[in-house]
């Protein structure tokens, strides 16, 4: 079995301004394992005949999943709770940031060390130049993940469009959600998102960070404002909906965000801990429908919010850290049984009140499965990886987790054969869409 070296030096956390910031240093290493096979294939070598019998898309939906988790061990599965970023345009090119954070120059070289469960792109992290350039990178990415453990590797991107819109230029150029939301139309909303994910699915990113569920009921919102569909809850949702039917029409997995609710904030969450003082009943009325009916679609994942709503919870903590929110809500009341990711973990609503190794051991507490973007890696894999063998956590409480990130990872095709056609962006048919929302935005 692969195993992560515990425990081995630890290099100042960096912060990157923007959102989802930055990541810290890196430390712990594997050890040596025999190339595993790639399942990653180029476009211009794809046969158009289906996949291999050895693909996913051969076996009983989960088998593949619970088959892999029964292989890891304990370090790799405490592993797979995290996603990251790397520094660079290419897989196998050197980058200082990277040696900074994680001890090692280049972004492949950082997946086969640490073997995380994702790697999130950005455009502040030099990961986009041209659409070619970032099929070749989530290529590398996937095949170093293949080298080096038995779960492939997710790769995301948030791609809300509009004001969020870490592919830049090389994808087509839809509006933003609160465009969309303007024209009144939810096919409006499916379509972009089915649009946005077949392009993602062409630059092999199999998970977008969107769609935003936040009804914006403070015009003061710092955050928020434009990245949501609009101030009222009840077509906030409808639109929600359709744009997570969009993506899965696509393939992509879709995550809203974010829970339970940042439309109602005067304070940047990046550099604050907002309050929102709504009660439960008010949550109920004006947060809680758009994520309800992303429940209702099928949505695979669910961010959580770095605010502080004391009438849900009244210990002060983060929704991040609060097993009231994100279990007692989210799991049990609203019946949400995928994956719940955190927002990034170096944004300073959720450091405030913990040291950056408690954070991560309190974030799977409160019903977390992916640990985004903590701002010291090997300090967060350590001490939720130390809180299990202390029995703090439970290894069957790891085991759900990661269960559910491989079954999504099953779901969307990840452990299969993934086709990447750079050439297919910018569409005439993608190109139409755009232009027919935009002309529709009263």
């Amino acid at each position: 079995m692969p195993r992560i070296r515990h425990g081995i030096g630890m290099l100042a956390a960096l912060l990157v301004t923007g959102c989802g910031s930055g990541i810290g240093a890196a430390s712990s290493a594997p050890s040596p394992r025999a190339s595993a096979p790639v399942s990653v294939v180029p476009s211009s070598s794809l046969p158009s005949s289906p996949p291999p019998p050895s693909s996913s898309a051969d076996q009983p939906s989960g088998i593949r999943a619970e088959r892999t988790l029964a292989e890891m061990s304990l370090r790799d599965k405490v592993a797979q709770l995290f996603t990251v970023v790397v520094w660079g345009q290419k897989a196998g090119a050197a980058s200082k940031e990277n040696q900074a954070r994680y001890g090692v120059a280049t972004p492949a070289q950082v997946v086969e060390k640490f073997r995380p469960g994702g790697v999130i792109l950005f455009d502040w992290a030099g990961n986009v130049s041209d659409a070619s350039q970032v099929a070749a990178l989530t290529t590398g990415l996937r095949e170093a993940a293949a080298r080096s453990g038995e779960a492939p590797l997710m790769i995301g991107v948030d791609q809300e469009n509009g004001l969020v819109s870490r592919l830049k230029s090389i994808v087509t150029t839809f509006p933003g959600a609160s465009e969309i939301g303007k024209t009144g139309r939810t096919a409006n909303a499916r379509d972009v998102a089915r649009a946005t994910g077949e392009e993602l699915l062409d630059l092999g990113i199999s998970l977008d960070f969107a769609p935003v569920a936040d009804v914006n009921i403070n015009p003061r919102n710092p955050v928020i404002g434009p990245r949501a569909y609009g101030s009222d809850p009840g077509k906030v949702a409808a639109m929600v909906g359709a744009a997570v039917d969009g993506f899965h029409a696509a393939g992509v997995a879709a995550v809203a965000k974010h829970f339970p609710g940042h439309g109602d904030t005067s304070v940047d969450s990046h550099t604050g801990l907002p309050v929102i003082t709504h009660s439960k009943t008010q949550w109920r009325k004006l947060d809680a429908p758009p994520f309800r009916e992303a429940i209702t679609h099928g949505v695979d994942a669910i961010m959580s919010a770095h605010v502080v709503m004391p009438k849900l919870d009244p210990s002060g903590d983060p929704s991040t850290l609060s097993h009231r929110i994100l279990t007692g809500l989210l799991r049990e009341e609203l019946g949400f049984d995928g994956v719940i990711s955190t927002d990034a973990l170096d944004m300073a609503g959720v450091r405030k009140k913990y040291g950056d190794a408690e954070v991560a051991v309190r974030a799977v507490l409160a019903g977390a499965d992916i640990l985004l973007m903590p701002p010291n890696l090997p300090k967060a894999y350590d001490a939720v990886l130390d809180a299990v063998k202390s029995g703090r956590i439970s290894e069957r409480r790891i085991d759900e987790s990661v269960l559910r990130i491989l079954r999504l990872k099953e779901k969307r095709g990840v452990f299969g054969p993934i086709r990447t056609d750079p050439g297919a962006l910018k569409s005439a048919a993608h190109r139409k869409v755009a232009d027919r929302v935009f002309a529709a935005v009263r």
